[in-house]
C-alpha cells in the first residue's frame, strides 16, 4: 500500500488544506467573484446561483470576503512566525553559546516577558500604539518570540555540550559559525515542530485579536473579524460567523497534520519508529 500512497492519509488531508488556503491567499484578488467590500445583496441573504455561501451581516458575497481573508489571515500569521523564530531562535542560540552575563540577562527579560499573559499584554500594547499590520506584526512576533528563545536555548543547551560543538569551539570558531554550522543543523526537527505549532499559534491569536477588535481592522477581512461581524446570526439560525469559523480550524489542523507527518518521517529516517 505504501507503493501508491507514499504519504499517510493524515497528511494528505493536511497538504490538501494547506494547498486550498494557500492557493486562496495567494491569488486571491484573482480567484474572488466579486469585490469583498461591495454590498451586492441582502444582509444575510441566503446561498444562491452565484453566491454559494449567501451573504455576511451587511450584504457582501461571503465567499468573497473569505478567500480575501485567507490571504490576510495567513500573511499576518505566517510574518509573524518567521520574524518571531529570527528573533527566538537566535538570540536561545546566542545565549546557550556565550553563556555567563549575556544568557543571565537574556533568559531574565525572557521570562520577565513571559510572566505576562500573552493575550492581555497583547490588548494593552495595541490599545496604545497606533493600529496598522505591521504594528500587529511585531507585537504578535515579540510574544511569540519568548516561547522560541526558551526551546532554543534549551536545544543548544544540549548539541553545546556535545565532543564536536567544544571541538568547534576550542579551534576559536566564531559566534556565526557555531550558530550556523554546528548548532542549528542539529536542531532542525523540534525546531521545525516548533514552527508548526507557533504558526497555528497565530493563526488563531490573530483571529482572537480581530474578534476582540484590536486585530485587523475593518474594512479589511479576516477570518476573525468574520466571525465577529456575522456572530449575532447565530441567534437567527444564520451560519455566515461558523464559515470563517470552519476556515480557521480547517487550517489549524491541516498544520498540524503535517507537522505531525514531517517528524515522523524525520525520526523514520534518523531509524526511529514510522508507522505511516
Amino acid at each position: 500500500m505504501k507503493a501508491f500512497f507514499p504519504i499517510p492519509a493524515s497528511a494528505a488531508i493536511g497538504l490538501l488544506g494547506l494547498a486550498v488556503v494557500f492557493v486562496c491567499a495567494m491569488f486571491a484578488p484573482w480567484i474572488s467573484p466579486f469585490d469583498p467590500n461591495a454590498v451586492i445583496g441582502d444582509p444575510w441573504g441566503p446561498a444562491q446561483p452565484g453566491h454559494p455561501l449567501g451573504f455576511d451581516n451587511l450584504g457582501r458575497d461571503l465567499l468573497s470576503r473569505l478567500i480575501t481573508g485567507a490571504r490576510t489571515t495567513v500573511f499576518v500569521a505566517l510574518a509573524a512566525t518567521v520574524i518571531a523564530f529570527v528573533i527566538g531562535v537566535f538570540l536561545g542560540l546566542t545565549a546557550a553559546i556565550l553563556r555567563g552575563l549575556t544568557d543571565a540577562v537574556l533568559s531574565r527579560f525572557n521570562d520577565l516577558l513571559m510572566s505576562i499573559p500573552t493575550l492581555i499584554f497583547a490588548l494593552i500594547v495595541l490599545s496604545a500604539l497606533p493600529q496598522n499590520l505591521m504594528v500587529l506584526i511585531m507585537v504578535m512576533a515579540v510574544l511569540d518570540a519568548t516561547r522560541i528563545y526558551r526551546l532554543a536555548r534549551a536545544l543548544a543547551m544540549d548539541v553545546g555540550a556535545v565532543e564536536f560543538v567544544e571541538a568547534a569551539r576550542l579551534r576559536g570558531e566564531g559566534l556565526l559559525w557555531l550558530l550556523g554550522r554546528e548548532i542549528l543543523p542539529n536542531t532542525m526537527t523540534p525546531l521545525l515542530a516548533e514552527f508548526g505549532l507557533r504558526l497555528a499559534f497565530n493563526v488563531l491569536f490573530i483571529s482572537t485579536l480581530s474578534f476582540l477588535g484590536l486585530g485587523i481592522q475593518p474594512p479589511t477581512a479576516d477570518w476573525g473579524s468574520m466571525v465577529k461581524e456575522n456572530k449575532d446570526g447565530i441567534i437567527f439560525g444564520v451560519s455566515a460567523a461558523l464559515v470563517p469559523g470552519a476556515a480557521i480550524a480547517l487550517l489549524t489542523v491541516s498544520i498540524n497534520l503535517v507537522v505531525d507527518w514531517l517528524l515522523r518521517r524525520t525520526a523514520s529516517l534518523r531509524g526511529g519508529r514510522d508507522d505511516g
